[in-house]
C-alpha cells in the first residue's frame, strides 16, 4: 500500500530482521524489506531507515516509522513535498 498524504508518502512495509543481506522485495499486498540487523534495541528499525535512505537517496531524517514500531508490519512516512521525489519513491517501490 502506497498512499500520498499532505506531508509526503505513506508506505506499508513488512520488515524481515536477521536476514543474510539487506534486500527489497515487492509483493502484491506490501513491500518486504530484509535487513541484517536483529530486532533488539531498535536496531532493525534503524537499519530499515538507513537502508531505505540509501536506496531511495533521501535523508534519514525524512523517513519516519509512524505505526508498528515494535511490529513486523510498519507504516513508514517519507516526508517530502517535492512531487518529483514522490514519483521517484513510488517508482522505486513498485518496480518488480
Amino acid at each position: 500500500m502506497i498512499k500520498e498524504v499532505e506531508n509526503g508518502l505513506l508506505v506499508l512495509i513488512k520488515i524481515v530482521p536477521n536476514s543474510s543481506k539487506n534486500d527489497l522485495i515487492i509483493e502484491d499486498e506490501f513491500i518486504k524489506v530484509k535487513v541484517t540487523a536483529q530486532p533488539i534495541e531498535n536496531k532493525a528499525n534503524k537499519a530499515l531507515i538507513a537502508y531505505l535512505s540509501k536506496i531511495l537517496k533521501i535523508p534519514k531524517t525524512s523517513i519516519e516509522i509512524v505505526k508498528g514500531e515494535t511490529s513486523k508490519e510498519k507504516t513508514i512516512l517519507f516526508k517530502t513535498s517535492d512531487t518529483n521525489k514522490i514519483a521517484e519513491i513510488i517508482s522505486a517501490l513498485t518496480k518488480s
